[in-house]
């Protein structure tokens, strides 16, 4: 049983970002660092993984849609990626990096105290791309947990980048929001567990931050890309009429600034 686990979703190569998450105490002492998902699909995603793997057994990995995306692009599964920055962030690349993507589980269970048996996910149980949010119909989550165990009484997952915890059908859930790539409000989004739920958002220095990875980073459009994503500028309104249709409600219309990507043209990673 583990007394404390600290989540990290989406993390989406901005280094920056994790370092700052990384260094709060309480990330420190927890029994493991959780990471459900979509960890290099950014403007720097081989310093991100360096970072990670050197972390050692602490850290539980799971594979979220934009690293499958990308390992697909590498092995040549796949001709593109919605995601402009997706295609870039894949040739950087190495083989040990690639090796690791490969081997990531889409979800994991650990028991956490409090909460009882605990799986982590990407998107959903079942699909690594699926949009449920905050407001998703009972009905949705039904579907969503069919065929999940009984002894699951929590369940946490990441991909639309916005934190939230609620009940649905008698289980927890809790999304942490993302690290790196946060929609509706700046900072380091995550979640530390047990005996409880806290959401926390870790600040750090944004403009150091988007100077930090423009110069790091060689992807042709980094100033713009880090200045929108690291401000925050996508709303949550604007994320939740984006995901909506995904989630089986109305059309919607799609904000442009939002990233392209596998969730009906607009990234959820």
């Amino acid at each position: 049983m583990l007394n404390r686990v600290a989540v990290l979703s989406d993390i989406h190569g901005v280094l920056p970002a994790l370092e700052a998450v990384l260094a709060e105490p309480e990330v420190s002492a927890a029994d493991r660092i959780v990471l459900t998902g979509d960890i290099t699909a950014g403007p720097q995603p081989t310093q991100v993984l360096d970072l990670l793997t050197g972390l050692g057994d602490r850290i539980v990995w799971i594979s979220g849609n934009a690293d499958r995306e990308l390992l697909e692009h590498r092995r040549g599964q796949r001709d593109s990626i919605p995601d402009p920055i997706a295609p870039w962030a894949a040739e950087q690349l190495r083989e040990d990096h690639l090796d690791l993507l490969g081997r990531l589980p889409r979800s994991v269970s650990l028991p956490v105290r409090g909460l009882g048996q605990v799986l982590f996910c990407h998107a959903t149980p079942r699909d690594d791309e699926e949009v449920v949010l905050v407001d998703s119909h009972l009905d949705r989550w039904r579907d969503v947990f069919s065929g999940l165990d009984d002894d699951v009484r929590t369940v946490v997952c990441g991909h639309t980048h916005m934190p939230f915890v609620r009940l649905a059908h008698g289980r927890l859930v809790i999304n942490p929001g993302s690290v790196g790539m946060p929609y509706g409000r700046a900072g380091a989004h995550w979640a530390l567990l047990g005996p409880g739920v806290a959401l926390r958002s870790t600040g750090f220095d944004t403009e150091a931050a988007v100077t930090r990875i423009t110069q790091d980073s060689s992807y042709p459009d980094i100033a713009e890309w880090a200045d929108y994503y690291l401000h925050a500028r996508a709303s949550d309104a604007d994320a939740l009429q984006a995901f909506g249709p995904r989630d089986g409600r109305g059309d919607g219309a799609l904000p442009a600034r939002l990233p392209s990507g596998s969730a009906g043209g607009v990234s959820c990673g």
